[in-house]
């Protein structure tokens, strides 16, 4: 499925990938339905492929690494070849494969943790997770298919483990790569023979030649390094929908100097070729940033990302790293192309990051070296298991029981409210907790790893996946969710009922019990409070408070078993799925309802029932936990009134200040608010319209109804 235009200029030829794009998110909707994560580059596939799995279980399943990799590696050995004719690289994938591979044992899936998950809400709690750290691209760049196969044959011959399985996966996994290659090459030309136009002819049969060498070589030009990066992403996207890339601009620069040294191509090649990999699939990946001694590391090719992404106009993850010596026209042109897409980048912002990860004992200078590679979050390419963004810490729940609790035992004050609080969120970290540890002992041997591994130091050197002490640094991470609720929810208590005893705790008890039915006047009430994020309220107290009590029980106390977790405050898009399993909040919030997303104020948190930028921007940042994992601040902000508060001066001043005050991360859209009403309406309408939805960037219209009305509330809060 391609699109018919025939301009073969490299401009041209992004034009026809993004229709075929577009084309293909159509036959996804009609595939499978609305889609509310990251617009993830698989291809639709109408043919059934022939794979059989092998299982190695009792139950039927397919666990461990030797038992994957052989799968993978039959999975590869029949995976569909996909080409592009206008695209400068080969490959795409067709789903997460291969199918029944991996997950855990029965025997070994932790039941034991089960009611308390299910009594705190925590339906994200990391164990089982995968693919979430981030790769070091060069390993697999300086060595290529070829040199990673070596290095895993000679260190088993050097080790001589008594148990080889570890191995052996990652060994099948490399063949099943190449012989996946292989077949592209063949497929390549068998369409070159076909092919009546000349230039994509000779398009096809460049990218033979560039993939056989690939087979078993390593990248020596601009678009091969994009090559060998599509076929790690496919893999990695096929392997629990991974995806990480690193620091893409210094990923590629050695091999754009090399070719204008050698006077191979231009920059329209070279963006063509960056299209390409997006193309493939949605990377995340980071752009400027610091060099370790503090150098700023924008560089031309920092800005040919810039423009694939602008002229593709796909979803794209694409992180800009804000810092002090940035330069500015990096940043002007990301906020140019905001203004004139309605999104495009996040903006990283190093201060917060790198001085909170130094907070853990780490040089600053490390702290420098870690890459925004994920929705919300960095990593130190290659040396550290985070587990970022995969487990989430609902606030409201342990709220929810603390009320309870303070009405059952009578006499009840906002300081035993805080108290009961104080213990239910503790025992809620501390399951956490419980769970990272029964995940770090029995994960290895269940769902290893297998794509990353290959591009992690110490993990073939050592023969143990990244769980099992493959790696240097083990730091994982847990995020809050629903601190405006919370925050509100104490304020209002402490405003209604404290102060002016315009309610008592048990009439406010019987109102959440039958969720405001026939007291609309008091849930307006307790609505109409000073909110979080007005500045300087009690909410915003609370906030700080809350923020302050959920950051220290999460780093304060490492595991039982030693391992650190650093505390973050992001939502993705779950706050309606969190909210259904909870009653009613002193807020004002229906049960039922959604919770507040990530460290935001609620939508309509200022006294005008607006959300004025700055003031969120000081919100968020007051409250970010500060040892370098993200707590992002999400602004929707309407296209005209953009203009009239500054335009692009005005968000550039913000996300330097919002950097200034130790923020960790903006998302932005800016978007004509009568379009994204037309769009929810219709999203027929404008099939085309990308938003940020979070961490993540995806097609308006991909997005289910529930999706769509996070991005509608927002944006007409902040207009």
């Amino acid at each position: 499925m391609t699109a018919t235009t025939q301009d073969l200029s490299y401009r041209g030829r992004i034009e026809a990938l993004r229709q075929t794009k577009s084309a293909h998110t159509a036959e996804k909707l009609r595939l499978r339905g609305f889609m509310d994560i990251d617009d993830h580059g698989w291809i639709p596939w109408p043919d059934p492929i022939p794979f059989e799995r092998k299982s190695n279980h009792p139950g039927g399943g397919s666990y461990g690494a030797a038992c994957i990799g052989e799968n993978f590696r039959a999975w590869l050995e029949v995976h569909p070849v996909y080409i592009h004719p206008q695209s400068a690289l080969a490959g795409a994938w067709v789903q997460i494969g291969p199918p029944g591979v991996g997950g855990w044992r029965p025997e070994d899936r932790p039941t034991h943790l089960t009611p308390l998950h299910q009594k705190y809400n925590i339906q994200f709690t990391g164990i089982g997770a995968m693919n979430h750290c981030g790769p070091d691209m060069r390993l697999g760049l300086d060595l290529g298919w070829g040199g990673l196969l070596e290095k895993i044959r000679h260190y088993r011959n050097l080790n001589r483990p008594a148990d080889t399985s570890f191995y052996d996966g990652e060994e099948a996994l490399v063949l099943g790569v190449q012989a996946w290659i292989r077949r592209h090459v063949v497929v390549a030309r068998e369409m070159a023979d076909a092919e009546t136009t000349p230039a994509l002819r000779d398009n096809l049969l460049e990218i033979a030649a560039m993939n056989e060498w690939l087979v078993d070589n390593p990248p020596r030009t601009l678009r091969e390094a994009c090559q060998f990066l599509s076929w790690f992403q496919s893999i990695d996207r096929m392997w629990a929908a991974g995806g990480a890339l690193g620091q893409l601009d210094e990923l590629l620069r050695p091999y754009y100097e090399a070719d204008s040294t050698a006077g191979r191509g231009d920059d329209e090649q070279a963006t063509w070729c960056i299209a390409s990999l997006f193309f493939n699939d949605t990377p995340y990946s980071q752009i400027g940033g610091l060099s370790p001694e503090g150098r700023d590391l924008t560089s031309p090719v920092s800005f040919l990302v810039l423009e694939a992404m602008h002229l593709l106009k796909i979803p794209i993850n694409i992180a800009l790293r804000v810092h002090d010596e940035l330069n500015p026209e990096l940043l002007r042109r990301a906020v140019q192309y905001l203004f004139e897409d309605g999104t495009g980048c996040s903006y990283a912002c190093a201060k917060g990051l790198d001085e909170g990860y130094a907070r853990n004992g780490v040089p600053l200078q490390v702290a420098r070296m870690r890459a925004k590679v994920g929705c919300n979050w960095t990593a130190l390419p290659g040396i550290e298991y985070c587990l970022q963004d995969v487990t989430r810490m609902c606030l409201v729940s342990p709220f929810e029981h603390a009320f309870r609790d303070t009405i059952a035992k009578g006499a009840p004050t906002l300081e035993k409210l805080w108290d009961h609080y104080t213990h239910h969120l503790g025992i809620a970290v501390d399951t956490i907790k419980k769970g990272f540890d029964w995940h770090m002992e029995h994960h290895g041997r269940n769902s290893p790893e297998i794509v990353l591994n290959l591009f992690m130091q110490g993990t073939i050197e050592r023969g143990l996946d990244m769980a099992e002490g493959g790696v240097d640094i083990y730091r994982l991470t847990c995020d809050g969710v629903g601190l405006a609720t919370v925050a509100d929810s104490f304020a209002a208590i402490e405003q209604r009922v404290v102060v002016e005893q315009r309610l008592s705790w048990d009439e406010l008890a019987g109102h959440l019990e039958h969720n405001f039915a026939g007291a609309e006047p008091v849930r307006l009430m307790l609505h109409a409070i000073p909110r979080y994020g007005s500045g300087g309220s009690r909410a915003d107290h609370w906030a700080k408070r809350v923020a302050d009590l959920y950051g220290d029980l999460v780093r304060g106390t490492p595991t039982a078993k030693g391992y650190t977790v650093l505390p973050g405050l992001f939502s993705h898009g779950i706050v309606a799925m969190l909210g259904k399993n909870l009653g009613a909040t002193p807020n004002g919030r229906h049960a039922g309802d959604p919770i507040s997303h990530s460290a935001n104020p609620d939508p309509g948190f200022t006294a005008n029932g607006g959300s004025a930028p700055t003031a969120k921007s000081n919100a968020v940042a007051a409250v970010q936990p500060r040892w370098g994992n993200t707590t992002p601040l999400q602004l929707d902000i309407d296209a005209h009134l953009s203009r009239e508060i500054g335009g692009i001066e005005a968000i550039e001043a913000l996300i330097k200040g919002h950097n200034e005050l130790g923020g960790t991360l903006i998302n932005i859209n800016v978007i004509s608010k009568e379009q994204v009403l037309e769009a929810h309406a219709d999203p027929s309408k404008y099939p085309d319209l990308v938003v940020r939805v979070t961490g993540y960037s995806a097609y308006f219209r991909s997005l289910s109804p529930e999706y769509r009305q996070q991005v509608v509330d927002r944006l007409l809060a902040e207009s």
